[in-house]
């Protein structure tokens, strides 16, 4: 059994955040530990309160887990602050440990979820020792300070990325205007790159998308697989998600994270070389 890590925040909803990540985990067949570095108050709705955790204990938790267990992969996800992010990037840097990074910004609501300094902190102390990180559009932009309009935009921003030393950078293409697929953009700090294409679903309940593809994608890591082979598998893993949704709540519903082990044979990911 592969033990894998989640460093995020609470989603008191269920949909995003440690608490879906532990459902992805459960689903993948490794075992799920958790470093929590905030507590939210939210629904399907939105966020109506944030509670950050002290970066003294976020260090206490994480060393704890270290102390103990073999982990297999890590990721994280709400980071909140810029002291928080030093503070795991540090402990990081002393493994060897692979590190999926999904930079959360905004929550599906709008509502900030990093603080403005924390992204300075992402780029110059997180990236460079992260195997993965996985932004989607206005993530991208945030972290490059580039623009993308276009497909030559993803490129160059994903190059950007690349120059801080992360090893390879996935950015999701759901912000662009395709109306008929969701292609997502990999690219490896060797130069091979690839697109992951699926048919964009017409629903509102994606809350907590990124959460969970960053989650499966770590599973993946953790179990052993190539990381192209993860990449994929975890791209699987959220289409199904997005496409049972479980219509719960009043607003950007819950992905499912149960549909995978049922339908994923079914799953086909078109991939096109560059």
């Amino acid at each position: 059994m592969q033990v894998v890590t989640t460093i995020a925040g609470s989603d008191s909803g269920g949909g995003a955040g440690i608490q879906a990540d532990l459902k992805t985990f459960q689903e993948l067949k490794v075992f799920g530990t958790t470093v929590i570095t905030a507590l939210t108050a939210q629904n399907t709705r939105g966020v109506s309160g944030v509670l950050p955790i002290e970066a003294a204990f976020v260090k206490q938790q994480l060393q704890a887990l270290l102390d103990d267990f073999s982990i297999s992969a890590v990721k994280t996800g709400m980071l909140f602050s810029s002291a928080i992010i030093h503070t795991i990037a540090q402990i990081i840097a002393d493994t060897n440990i692979p590190l999926i990074v999904d930079p959360v910004m905004i929550a599906k609501g709008g509502e900030s979820l990093l603080q403005q300094e924390a992204i300075d902190a992402i780029i110059h102390y997180l990236l460079p020792i992260a195997t993965i990180v996985t932004p989607n559009i206005p993530e991208a932009e945030t972290l490059t300070g580039k623009k993308i309009n276009t497909i030559a935009d993803i490129k160059k921003a994903a190059d950007h990325l690349l120059a801080t030393g992360v090893h390879c950078a996935i950015i999701k293409g759901g912000h662009l205007a395709d109306a008929t697929n969701a292609t997502d953009y990999v690219f490896f700090k060797n130069g091979q790159a690839f697109s992951m294409q699926t048919p964009r679903i017409a629903t509102k309940n994606t809350h907590g998308t990124g959460c969970t593809f960053s989650a499966a994608l770590t599973a993946f890591v953790g179990r052993g697989l190539t990381i192209k082979e993860a990449i994929i598998e975890a791209k699987k893993f959220i289409q199904l998600a997005i496409t049972h949704d479980l219509a719960l709540g009043h607003g950007h519903g819950p992905t499912n994270h149960f549909a995978y082990q049922n339908d994923k044979k079914s799953c086909e990911v078109t991939i096109y070389e560059s």
